[in-house]
């Protein structure tokens, strides 16, 4: 399960570089569009930042059992 522990880490961290940095590709997805248009551009990165928490936590969680 340390494999999918470290996955799940590196996501973690990707998905708060994305909310961090913005890039416009991935910004102007439909989906993010969506999330934009249902819970503002602050509670996206809001949302964002606890997706990745939750999975920060899954990751450690997969590494100690």
């Amino acid at each position: 399960m340390n494999l999918w522990g470290v996955l799940a880490i590196v996501y973690a961290v990707a998905v708060v570089v994305i909310a961090v940095v913005k890039p416009d590709k991935i910004w102007e997805m439909k989906k993010i569009e969506w999330f934009k248009k249902m819970l503002g551009d602050k509670g996206t990165e809001i949302f964002f930042y606890i997706w990745a928490l939750l999975f920060l936590v899954l990751g450690i969680w997969l590494m100690v059992n």
